[in-house]
């Protein structure tokens, strides 16, 4: 059975860090190209980073670039996300997901080439609680 597994959220304040783990099993997750989407109370589905296959390739959204840094295993498994310098609008249920191969030529807008995530559409977590406030 194909399972990602979410884990690392929590209750923090401003300013403060968390570093998310996402574990899978089920399907050789060092050959697909991994992200990261959060969903914010009331709004929809928000692309947050990305990686590589390899790990060599990163690239993170403009609301959190600098801030949050995309990771994974030397095996590729499992997946990370450290959230630095949290802020409130980064409060969310954040998910790891597949997302399919794209060429590095293309990375430099990776997720207009993606198009917006969608659940219907490669593995999904269950997610993980991210809730930021003071």
């Amino acid at each position: 059975e194909v399972q990602l597994v979410e884990s690392g959220g929590g209750l923090v304040q401003p300013g403060e860090s968390l570093r998310l783990s996402c574990a899978a099993s089920g399907f050789t997750f060092s050959n697909y190209d991994m992200s990261w989407v959060r969903q914010a109370p009331g709004k929809g589905l928000e692309w947050v980073s990305a990686i590589s296959r390899g790990g060599g390739w990163t690239f993170d959204a403009g609301t959190v670039k600098g801030r949050f840094s995309v990771s994974r295993d030397n095996a590729g498994n499992p997946l990370y996300l450290q959230m630095n310098s949290l802020k409130t609008k980064d409060t969310a249920v954040d998910y790891c997901a597949t997302i399919k191969s794209t060429p590095s030529s293309r990375w430099y807008q990776l997720f207009t080439v993606l198009g917006p995530p969608n659940k219907e559409y490669g593995y999904w977590g269950q997610g993980s609680q991210v809730s930021v406030s003071s």
